[in-house]
């Protein structure tokens, strides 16, 4: 009887070691230091629709003065442009090894864009790019302050290598924030952090 409880007991334990390991790599994902997710977003640009790409009717074609005055008005679109870069910073190394160039992009029209460039961190579990009022310190002392005061999640981080493009909402004043983390929200600590 006494053999046949060990058994049982031997075999709940088993189970519960294997639900427990099954949770637990659930959890840290370990296999995610081995994997790379790669990401090639171009720059974004914004494409006013115009109707002056048609060709007008003869009779409204411009006199030589009217050319040479658009011919000037060109010239003043094509010096003025975009996307503007508004801010630009690079990454820091937090929990793990983090490189990459931050770029704050306005478009033409008025959109603006947090754009990574050359990313290469850890494809680690549940991470994000935040904004955060937080400021950008190197060393363990720099980990975990982008929660403590104002923050905002632009989304989850597309991929740990390459370019990407996150969109700002508009209602956002970038006066409110310094900086921009990867964030790991699962267990509450930067990546790497840029300076904008």
């Amino acid at each position: 009887m006494g053999r046949f409880r060990s058994q049982k007991t031997s075999v709940a334990l088993s189970i519960l070691g294997a639900i427990a390991l099954v949770i637990a790599a659930w959890y840290f994902q370990p296999w995610r230091l081995f994997t790379n997710t790669y990401v090639a977003d171009s720059i974004p640009t914004s494409s006013v629709e115009s109707q002056s790409d048609a060709a007008p009717p003869k009779a409204l074609l411009p006199s030589s003065s009217q050319r040479a005055q658009s011919s000037q008005n060109a010239d003043k679109e094509e010096a003025s442009q975009f996307p503007l870069v508004l801010n630009e910073g690079s990454f820091i190394s937090h929990e793990y090894e983090t490189s990459g160039k931050l770029l704050v992009l306005e478009l033409e029209n008025g959109q603006r864009i947090l754009r990574i460039e050359n990313l290469d961190t850890s494809d680690g579990p549940d991470l994000e790019v935040w904004l955060s009022d937080a400021p950008v310190i190197e060393g363990l002392d720099g980990w975990r302050v982008f929660d403590d005061g104002r923050f905002l999640s632009l989304g989850k981080l597309k991929g740990n290598l390459g370019d990407q493009n996150y969109e700002i909402p508009a209602e956002v004043d970038l006066r409110d924030f310094s900086s921009v983390s990867i964030w790991c929200v699962r267990f509450a600590v930067s990546f790497g952090a840029a300076e904008l």
